[in-house]
């Protein structure tokens, strides 16, 4: 679990065929997958429901989906960030390919959210130019020094998304909303599986799902230190 990058490169190498393009594509589909589902809920679903709600219903599923839109935008963020530091080896590679799946389900999401927001009424939150990573890199939950550390740093955020998701979702007052919010929810908890896969595909074996449930009682059975 505490292997750095120049430990893994060797594995890399010899096996080459545990990170071929075939791999790396099946890893990155356990997000697609799920993604697609989230992709798939269609924005009408929110239409006359949402503007028939109540004004307080609206005000606070208003505050929820741009709580929730705040962390897509740092997701999105995050992975373009990381994807600038990562390195053109097998190692470097591998994760790119999951990080990019991963990042074009959070657009997605993005897309979805917002135009929730709208359909209430409210204002979308808006990308800020860079967020504030470091309190993951102080608690030791990934860094952005090499490869190796950039994959645990997105598997923490995916991990916090997961969890957030399904803490919020349960607050939510239109019913559409909460079907949109779950489904966003499952595609964090997989992008999560997704990496902890790309670690297995690389030579460190560690189960892809830990613990039969994403919440902040299970938290260090999913997030990897460095």
């Amino acid at each position: 679990m505490h292997r750095n990058q120049s430990s893994l490169r060797p594995v890399a190498s010899r096996a080459s065929k545990a990170v071929s393009r075939r791999e790396v594509l099946a890893t990155g589909a356990l997000a697609g997958l799920v993604g697609g589902v989230a992709s798939a809920v269609s924005l009408p679903l929110f239409g006359d429901r949402a503007q028939a709600a109540p004004p307080m219903t609206k005000a606070d599923d208003l505050k929820i989906l741009n709580t929730a839109l705040y962390y897509e935008h740092q997701a999105i963020w995050a992975y373009g960030f990381a994807a600038s530091k990562l390195t053109n080896t097998e190692v470097g590679k591998a994760v790119l390919a999951v990080a990019l799946a991963n990042q074009a389900d959070h657009k997605k999401h993005r897309d979805v959210l917002m135009t929730a927001v709208q359909q209430l009424g409210g204002q979308p939150t808006m990308a800020a130019s860079s967020y504030d990573l470091s309190a993951y890199i102080n608690r030791g939950e990934g860094n952005i020094d090499n490869d190796v550390n950039i994959a645990k740093l997105a598997l923490a955020l995916e991990t916090d998304a997961a969890i957030a998701y399904g803490q919020e979702v349960a607050k939510l007052k239109t019913p559409a909303l909460v079907t949109a919010g779950a489904s966003i929810g499952a595609t964090e908890s997989a992008h999560a599986a997704a990496i902890r896969a790309a670690f297995n595909a690389l030579g460190v074996k560690i189960p892809v799902v830990p613990a039969s449930f994403i919440d902040a009682s299970t938290r260090d059975a999913w997030v990897l230190k460095v």
